[in-house]
């Protein structure tokens, strides 16, 4: 079996995000960005795949000049192969991203495809769905453990209110994956340095054809702050302002 993780990297939310001059996205020039944490998930589920069944696994990223390290991490962690696809926007959109991956996945002859369920980049969350349209392959998203069998796999998905439902899905098939079974492995940085100097990275061009998205951004901009909270100490003081409010 043969697994393909594609990996994205998005802003560290912990810093200040500044809106660019244009007014629709964010200033990358100075911002920290690192692996988003449902990619990470989906490198966890795959390796713990590999682990049971000895299966394969290919991690891919759109190079953005910063994604290399992010690659090397993921085959210290276990992956097999990275591949970086240049030639593409790595901020474009879900459904431009989709078809990107869909155009160099389907040239590895992979069996599943694990992709995290969303991004705190993401304006629908619909990578996954995106790429099995343009590979022509069944999704399964909001996935929390994958155990495939020959040419099917058993998908647990969880729904609205803590539900889970069991699926029986063929193979070739893409999931959007919430939860690995277990949280995603640490790798220390000396081993990161030892596959960098080690290991070599893929480098393939996209093939992609070039498409306007379905849906733009006309505007961005930071909330606006409020009056700010006052905190209360007494239920009387929540009495009194109940009654000035004409609620009492």
């Amino acid at each position: 079996m043969r697994i393909a993780v594609p990996l994205k990297l998005v802003p560290d939310l912990v810093e200040d995000l500044e809106v660019d001059a244009s007014g629709t996205s964010l200033d990358y020039e100075d911002l920290k960005v690192g692996l988003n944490e449902f990619d990470d998930h989906a490198l966890e589920e795959a390796l713990l795949i590999k682990e049971s069944s000895g299966a394969e696994v290919i991690v891919l990223a759109v190079d953005d000049g910063q994604v290399d390290k992010t690659l090397y991490t993921a085959v210290a962690k276990g992956a097999d192969k990275a591949v970086k696809i240049t030639g593409a926007d790595p901020r474009a959109d879900n459904q431009i991203l989709g078809a990107v991956f869909a155009g160099v996945i389907g040239q590895l002859g992979v069996d599943l495809v694990l992709t995290g369920v969303q991004s705190a980049a993401d304006r629908d969350g619909q990578l996954g769905p995106f790429m099995a349209a343009g590979l022509g392959w069944p999704s399964i998203s909001v996935v929390t453990e994958v155990k495939p069998s020959g040419t099917t796999a058993t998908v647990t998905k969880e729904y609205s209110g803590g539900i889970m439902g069991e699926f029986e899905v063929d193979l070739p098939v893409v999931l959007g994956i919430q939860a690995a079974r277990q949280p995603p492995r640490y790798v220390p940085v000396s081993k990161v340095k030892q596959v960098e100097q080690s290991a070599a990275l893929e480098t393939v061009p996209s093939a992609a054809a070039a498409q306007e998205s379905w849906s733009k951004v006309v505007r961005m901009a930071p909330p606006k702050k409020g009056a700010g909270a006052k905190m209360l100490s007494s239920a009387k003081e929540i009495a009194d302002i109940l009654k000035e409010k004409g609620v009492l």
